[in-house]
């Protein structure tokens, strides 16, 4: 039996802020922001709420959706470029709030890809059996970490969380394919000194191929080809960026889950916070083809190949 997605939940801070709201504070447009990245809002956390809180209404939400409570965990994953502290790692706080006294816990870091590497970490221990389930949850309070005067990154980035309880489903469901990669090499076009610092043009090319070529390479390694995908959760970066990956496919554009223009790039969070609207919306459905891919600083990269159900 294979590992796959027992339950999906996700946390976004209630501040909404749009692009008229940057636009009174950086030299930008509504227009300008909309047309280059899709994006018309994002959420941000205020002063009372931190990582840890995003992370932990995210697990609960994914929990219940599993049908799991905390003591049957056997390990909490948290995918993260912005903890509360250096540490101790979110993952051990989000253990002692949830009371999972039984699970090892610790944080991951990989960028905007980190919720891939965590699910595919996960889905290690469930299937060697050493754990039954494994909690993953990305999670980012970029806020704290963004230049609110530089207009070429004030403007991507969002806070938020989303979930996933990962353990073994039915057969012939679960996560049939993966891939995980990285360059170092490119590590210098997306970092952090106090803060984000990006080459937009460089991390705009790498994306748009590498995503492109992970999105089809997941649904090869586990012997289909494009036109058995069903559905496409991108990481939420930039729609021109998930439109190539979209293209590549085949896939038409209501088959791929779009949430920038209301969360903007969340990070690690973006790709459960997409699956948890996509499934409340009735968009994904048992036994549907799902590819999962997203990329980060790094520079990384992931992607699943998934038959959706428990």
């Amino acid at each position: 039996m294979k590992a796959g997605l027992l339950g999906i939940g996700k946390f976004v801070p209630p501040t909404i802020v749009t692009n008229a709201d940057l636009e009174k504070r950086i030299d930008t447009s509504d227009e300008w922001i909309r047309t280059r990245t899709g994006i018309q809002e994002r959420r941000i956390a205020d002063e009372t709420i931190d990582t840890s809180d995003m992370a932990y209404e995210a697990a609960k939400d994914a929990l219940e959706a599993a049908n799991i409570r905390p003591d049957q965990l056997g390990l909490i994953l948290v995918a993260t470029v912005t903890p509360d502290y250096t540490f101790p790692s979110v993952a051990t706080m989000v253990q002692e709030r949830l009371g999972a006294t039984g699970a090892a816990a610790m944080d991951i870091s990989a960028a905007c890809a980190g919720f891939i590497y965590g699910i595919v970490t996960a889905k290690q221990f469930v299937e060697a059996g050493t754990y039954d389930y494994v909690l993953v949850i990305g999670v980012e309070k970029l806020s704290k970490i963004v230049n609110w005067e530089d207009r070429n990154t004030a403007v991507l980035f969002g806070d938020g969380a989303g979930a996933a309880v990962v353990g073994k489903v039915s057969e012939g469901r679960g996560i049939l394919s993966f891939e995980l990669g990285a360059d170092g090499s490119g590590g210098k076009h997306l970092h952090r000194k106090e803060f984000i610092e990006m080459n937009g043009r460089e991390v705009f090319k790498f994306a748009v191929r590498q995503m492109g070529e992970t999105a089809v390479s997941v649904a090869e390694k586990a012997g289909l080809t494009k036109d058995d995908v069903d559905y496409l959760v991108p990481h939420q970066a930039n729609i021109r960026i998930m439109e190539a990956s979209r293209e590549r496919l085949g896939l038409p554009t209501e088959k791929m889950s779009s949430t920038v223009h209301k969360y903007g790039n969340t990070s690690a969070a973006s790709i459960p916070i997409s699956l948890s609207d996509d499934l409340a919306e009735g968009r994904v459905k048992d036994d549907d083809i799902i590819v999962l891919v997203g990329f980060g600083g790094g520079l990384t990269w992931g992607g699943l190949c998934i038959k959706w159900g428990k």
